[in-house]
């Protein structure tokens, strides 16, 4: 365009504005604003169709410093998704006896956290914290001996064990959170 034709543009565009009066800057004002706006868009558009989808892990399992605890994890992420809680179940059978045992009492409280994960729609897989209350804490080793059945001992949940005043008869109690990717 040369400069005479530019020349007459703008004393177009001024006449045009001076019809409006004060609403003059205001029409130049929303004019830019919808460039602004339309080449804005434009390139996000362009952006977002060029961007690869980012893969994000559902859960990770971050030990301080490097160093693998045995049978825990110290910290446990989880992207959004349904958390699901379960509330301390203790070691009786499904008929509702209390075996004497210590072991015997583990494998029926994994056994009703299985079947509650389940109604939540989760399994032992999803699990990122949990709690252990006995009664004794020699019973640890047997404890580590049924839990090794159940949970994934190469990516293991968050964990708490607590000596704990259980009522009678009960020598554990366990309570569990889940989360379930979106």
């Amino acid at each position: 365009m040369t400069k005479p034709n530019r020349m007459n543009r703008t004393r177009m565009w001024r006449r045009f504005y001076q019809g409006f009066g004060n609403h003059a800057i205001l029409f130049a004002m929303r004019k830019r604003t919808a460039r602004f706006l339309a080449f804005s868009f434009l390139l996000g558009a362009l952006a977002g169709v060029g961007a690869a989808p980012v893969k994000r892990m559902a859960k990770q399992f971050l030990n301080l410093d490097g160093h693998r605890p045995p049978g825990y994890t110290h910290v446990v992420t989880s992207m959004p998704g349904k958390m699901i809680f379960i509330s301390g179940r203790g070691g009786a059978k499904p008929d509702g006896t209390l075996p004497r045992d210590f072991e015997t009492q583990a494998r029926n409280t994994f056994e009703d956290l299985k079947r509650c994960l389940a109604l939540g729609g989760a399994s032992f897989k999803d699990v990122v914290k949990i709690n252990y209350f006995v009664k004794d804490l020699s019973d640890t080793a047997a404890l580590r001996k049924v839990r090794a059945q159940y949970l994934d001992m190469d990516h293991p949940p968050a964990a708490t064990l607590v000596q704990a005043g259980l009522s009678e008869g009960a020598l554990v109690e366990i309570e569990a959170i889940a989360v379930v990717p979106e």
